[in-house]
């Protein structure tokens, strides 16, 4: 058998591609802002009203009440999404009910009832919450529903042949199989929780990025706007590192496996 060439690229570590990326970035960045300066702001303005808002402590404000908004309606959706995705998969009449509610607000966006439910809770933390949590219940429910039905059935029955509970089955056979796809979940959910999370602050309050991203647009801030898209996406990166690390520490035995 001949050997596979190994391409030169894969010598490139993953830090200098890392690396490229970024200088690729910045170089569109500013090409952006030289010929629509008065749409993108400069790479050095928008460092400049960083340090203004940091030294301040307003950023950290804004920041910190996004974070906990987002953090608190995704656990709260991650840990009832759970039982529910399980229920669905192992009792019919129940998924006969709760499937089609769960599928047809699903395909409603998020900002089509946001104002319904600010009506209904006002403009505080609660109404932020429960926008964030219905959105990421619906991701990951059904995620994690999907990952549960697709538990190989050839597990179960060589768990039944060896004298397993029902107990047994659920515990050491059907959750371990089923983590992979919660995990899953776990990151599709955080994504929807951070899209979200626009929509439930643009509407009202007093703290957070999309509020100062929309304060900032009313005064034509472009470099304070540009800020709050970058935080954004810098906090979507965090979260997506820390899932990708949990799928490493509780999957890495299906790596083993399939080596």
């Amino acid at each position: 058998m001949k050997e596979r060439k190994v391409s030169i690229w894969s010598k490139v570590p993953s830090w200098a591609w890392a690396l490229i990326s970024l200088a690729l970035a910045v170089a569109l960045w500013l090409a952006a802002s030289g010929a629509w300066p008065a749409v993108f702001a400069s790479p050095e303005q928008v460092l400049a009203a960083f340090l203004e808002r940091a030294e301040s402590g307003l950023l950290w404000e804004h920041v910190w009440a996004s974070v906990s908004r987002v953090l608190t309606g995704f656990g709260i959706a991650f840990v009832v999404s759970i039982p529910v995705a399980f229920l669905m998969a192992w009792y019919d009449p129940f998924r006969h009910v709760v499937e089609p509610w769960i599928q047809f607000i699903r395909n409603i966006p998020p900002l089509a009832y946001v104002f319904l439910i600010i009506a209904a809770l006002g403009i505080g933390q609660v109404s932020k919450i429960t926008v964030i949590f219905i959105a990421a219940f619906l991701v990951m429910v059904i995620t994690i529903y999907q990952g549960v039905k697709g538990v190989d059935v050839t597990l179960i029955k060589a768990a039944r042949v060896l004298g397993a509970t029902q107990r047994d089955i659920f515990f050491k056979v059907t959750i371990p199989a089923s983590t992979p796809f919660i995990l899953v979940a776990a990151r599709l959910g955080l994504s929807t929780s951070l899209t979200t999370l626009m929509a439930s602050e643009i509407v009202g309050g007093d703290k957070g990025i999309g509020m100062m991203i929309q304060q900032a647009s009313g005064y034509y801030q472009m470099d304070v706007v540009l800020l709050g898209i970058i935080l954004l996406g810098i906090i979507g990166i965090c979260f997506e590192k820390i899932v990708r690390f949990l799928e490493r520490r509780f999957t890495g035995w299906q790596e083993t496996i399939q080596q």
